[in-house]
């Protein structure tokens, strides 16, 4: 297994996801795989864990690969660009393709915490989290 790519996976996202809220930190994201498919040549999948605390929320992004969410405890609220928001319970799971605009991506709860577990396609030079500009 390989580890420094997955350990700059994670630093890479942390970085991100901490700067964007550099006076009350996000989601807390961590790659739990990262590895190359050897049925679909030049692309790599990507196992992700997302927590939000009580109230918490992501920033407004895309993913350059494909994204699927889970949701593994709580409740999330979601909505990609050209559609409604929609409130996620736990055993719950949507589809993103390439490049949508996740506009809302947040922790339903103001009391409760909330976790997903992502699953991405994508090509080992795409981003996995490309901020919106506003």
């Amino acid at each position: 297994m390989k580890r420094l790519p997955l350990l700059a996976s994670a630093l890479a996202l942390n970085l991100c996801a901490s700067a964007a809220f550099a006076h009350d930190p996000s989601e807390k994201i961590t790659v739990l795989q990262d590895q190359m498919l050897k049925n679909a040549p030049g692309k790599k999948a990507m196992m992700i864990e997302v927590d939000y605390k009580p109230g918490q929320s992501s920033i407004a992004h895309k993913h350059d690969g494909t994204a699927m969410a889970y949701v593994l405890e709580g409740e999330v609220t979601s909505q990609v660009k050209g559609e409604q928001a929609i409130t996620y319970k736990k055993g719950q799971f949507w589809y993103e393709p390439a490049g949508s605009e996740h506009l809302v991506s947040k922790n339903a709860s103001q009391t409760q915490p909330a976790k997903l577990l992502v699953f991405m396609v994508l090509a080992p030079d795409e981003q996995v989290l490309i901020p919106l500009k506003n």
